[in-house]
């Protein structure tokens, strides 16, 4: 792939992912409006045609790694293991 080849790419693949947070903010906008008139309306589900909306409280329980590793470093090590990856980027 020659020099220019390789420009054109990134620079379709920047227009690209601009696109693509353009999209995601679109999303994210209707996603808001639709929990707010469930807020509005006071309800965690609603029928609107063939679709069901639902905005419902859930509660989880998670383990505090941050806590655990302050408390029990030592076992916090023991069960510590390494993994390899590949990071892509592009700087300008």
């Amino acid at each position: 792939m020659s020099r220019n080849e390789l420009i054109a790419k990134i620079e379709a693949l920047n227009e690209w992912e601009q696109l693509m947070e353009e999209a995601k903010t679109q999303v994210e906008l209707i996603k808001e409006s639709l929990k707010e008139e469930l807020i509005e309306r006071n309800v965690e589900e609603l029928e609107a045609g063939s679709y069901i909306i639902r905005y419902k409280t859930v509660s989880t329980s998670r383990f505090d790694s941050t806590a655990f590793k302050k408390n029990y470093t030592d076992l916090y090590k023991e069960f510590l293991r390494q993994t390899v990856s590949h990071r892509f980027t592009i700087s300008c």
